[in-house]
């Protein structure tokens, strides 16, 4: 299924960037990845088999009225080809994929508790500086991490959380 959602989103990003649309198609994938991940009744009826596909392909225009002509043509495809099920993994390839073509770094932030504005902009700079090129900030709140914060940039991640913390404690107790 991933496969089938990187050819997707490679095929869509070649087209809207040969139509100059590819930034406003991003705004569109980043909308429908967002709105399928919070919204369980979406998710779970572009699953369903028993919903025919004419009735998901209307769902889905009348949810995201006034999307990009390729956006609509990606969703058009994937009913035809039997594969609306992978819209959001699409939107979501597509994302990373423009980001990655425009040198933009995304940087994943797990924290205990919402960000600030002020917290969100010194990570900001850190990832910057660690990666030397445009980050992004993506905010997970995980309560299980207790406090502290996980920072994870492509493939390096800094664990500061207070349960990762604690961990290294235990292990230490129970060697000695």
């Amino acid at each position: 299924m991933a496969r089938a959602a990187i050819r997707y989103a490679k095929a869509v990003l070649s087209i809207a960037n040969d139509q100059n649309t590819a930034e406003a198609v991003n705004n569109d994938m980043t909308l429908i990845a967002n709105t399928i991940a919070e919204n369980k009744d979406l998710s779970n009826m572009l699953l369903s088999p028993v919903i025919t596909p004419s009735i998901k392909k209307s769902a889905l225009l009348e949810i995201f009225k006034g999307i990009n002509t390729v956006t609509s043509n990606l969703i058009n495809t994937l009913i035809t080809n039997k594969r609306i099920d992978i819209i959001s993994n699409v939107a979501s390839k597509y994302t990373e994929l423009y980001d990655a073509s425009k040198g933009i770094q995304v940087a994943t932030v797990t924290t205990a508790v919402a960000l600030t504005d002020d917290l969100k902009a010194k990570v900001l700079n850190k990832a910057k500086e660690l990666t030397g090129k445009d980050v992004t900030v993506k905010s997970i709140i995980d309560e299980s991490i207790l406090g502290g914060f996980i920072l994870r940039v492509g493939d390096i991640q800094y664990n500061a959380s207070i349960s990762n913390k604690l961990d290294k404690l235990k292990r230490e107790f129970t060697i000695n």
